[in-house]
């Protein structure tokens, strides 16, 4: 992948910069999200540092030099930057496609790696929002997504970050073509989207992200019904002292929207 004209994170990244032993001892708050264990390789605990950090092109330029081990740091970095700092739209779809085969291949090598499972759907998601969610179902992505959601969660069922998601799934396909067609076709429901929200929002409170995508969720599934409720959960995100760049992103997006 090349990162050579990536864009730099916009944002003072000081207090994100976790050295020596103080990455270690975040690890779990930094990673309760995305439940990825403290690696063994020095190396891929450098490339997780980067990523902290807002570096993204180092970590993912890192990641490639150890190869597939360091899979979930490549795809993080590299989807994360796509999503909030690449304004191309041929370079973003460019970057989620490389992402999934990335992902695919971690699949293949880790079959019991929540994240490869994981970070496969979060690419397909973000790819499927580039074409299209209607488009991308038609090309049989929505299945995918729903498959390796449900396996990131039987591998690591306090994936808050896989709970979102597949609370996500569930309200875009019901926003896209309504409850009836969503449900006989993809199994989509609305009872299992917010109680995909609600156990994100249990696990990791104070997680921007959760908050966001619950705000999305509720829109998507109830319009201006819920909308106050919408609009809290964005200020509740807006309001978080973020802990790593990615979280700043977040934040930044939430207060931007209030």
């Amino acid at each position: 992948m090349n990162t050579k004209h990536w864009a730099p994170f916009p944002h003072d990244s000081t207090p994100f910069n976790y050295d020596g032993q103080d990455l270690l001892d975040a690890w779990p708050e930094l990673h309760r999200g995305d439940q990825e264990p403290l690696p063994d390789d020095e190396r891929i605990v450098e490339a997780w540092r980067l990523y902290h950090a807002g570096d993204f092109a180092g970590a993912v330029d890192l990641a490639t030099e150890i190869g597939i081990a360091a899979h979930a740091v490549a795809n993080k970095a590299s989807g994360i930057y796509a999503d909030y700092l690449e304004e191309d739209e041929d370079i973003k779809q460019a970057i989620y496609e490389t992402g999934i085969a990335h992902a695919e291949q971690a699949i293949s090598t880790y079959p019991d790696d929540a994240n490869a499972h994981y970070f496969r759907a979060f690419l397909l998601g973000r790819y499927s929002q580039c074409i299209s969610i209607t488009k991308a179902l038609s090309q049989g992505v929505g299945g995918k997504i729903r498959e390796s959601l449900e396996t990131a969660l039987k591998l690591a069922p306090e994936h808050a970050e896989a709970h979102t998601a597949l609370g996500v799934y569930h309200a875009e396909i019901i926003d896209k073509i309504g409850k009836m067609i969503g449900g006989m076709t993809y199994g989509a429901s609305t009872d299992e989207a917010m109680k995909h929200f609600e156990r994100a929002l249990e696990l990791t409170p104070n997680a921007p992200i959760a908050n966001l995508e619950y705000g999305n969720g509720l829109y998507l599934l109830f319009g201006d019904k819920r909308l106050d409720d919408s609009n809290a959960a964005y200020e509740k995100a807006a309001s978080i002292e973020p802990i790593d760049a990615m979280q700043k992103l977040d934040v930044e997006y939430a207060k931007a929207s209030v």
